[in-house]
This record gives structure tokens, C-alpha cells and sequence, in this order.
């Protein structure tokens, strides 16, 4: 079953709500300000999706503006910035599309339209 990690407010994991319905995906569907990627999930989802860890950071965010981490994450180790992404899931990409073998971020519908048809 794949995992939709989403907050519900924004747009664009209401765009990719709306493209997983159209397309009669299912998906389990969770809130990541209510219940936030423990350090165990994201290590495990940066090792399966092949990206670099950056692109799991909500880069256009508040939080991460205010925390100054376009300064800060070029001198943590791996291991420091994904202990960061635990505390807040304000500060991870989203939406977040979790299968057995894929791990998306952020929604662009080729990349989603590539993996799940």
C-alpha cells in the first residue's frame, strides 16, 4: 500500500490528492504535522529513493527560512540534517510518496505518471 504523506493545506499535496483519486490509486493517507516521519522512517525512505538528502527538505518553507538552513545544511553531516527533518514535519518536502520500492518528493505528475502506471 503506498503512503501519502501530506499536509492537508497545501496546494500542492492537494494537487497530488486529486491526481492519485483520478487515477484510482489507493493510498494511505497521512497528516505530517500531526504525525511527523520518526528518524527510523526518513533514514530508511533517503536510502530507498536514491536522492540527494537535500531534496527531502522543504527548501520554500518558513520554518527552514527561519532557521537559516540554506546557511547551515552544507556543514551537518547526513546524520545531523536527518535527525533535524525528525523534529518538524514542517521542515520535509511535500507531499511524500511512499511505495515498497520508491520514495517520491515533492509532486511533478511526470515523475508520479513515470512510477505508478
Amino acid at each position: 500500500m503506498l503512503k501519502f504523506i501530506c499536509y492537508p493545506k497545501c496546494t500542492t499535496c492537494k494537487k497530488a490528492k486529486k491526481f492519485l483519486d483520478d487515477n484510482n490509486i489507493s493510498y494511505e493517507l497521512r497528516d505530517i504535522k500531526e504525525d511527523n516521519p520518526s528518524l527510523e522512517e526518513l533514514k530508511a525512505w533517503y536510502q530507498k529513493s536514491g536522492l540527494p538528502l537535500k531534496r527531502f527538505f522543504n527548501t520554500s518553507g518558513l520554518l527552514y527560512k527561519s532557521l537559516q538552513l540554506k546557511n547551515k545544511l552544507p556543514t551537518m553531516s547526513e546524520d545531523e540534517q536527518l535527525e533535524l527533518l525528525s523534529t518538524d514535519g514542517m521542515l520535509v518536502k511535500r507531499p511524500l510518496l511512499v511505495a515498497d520500492d520508491f520514495v517520491l518528493t515533492g509532486f511533478k505528475e511526470p515523475e508520479w505518471t513515470e512510477k505508478l502506471k
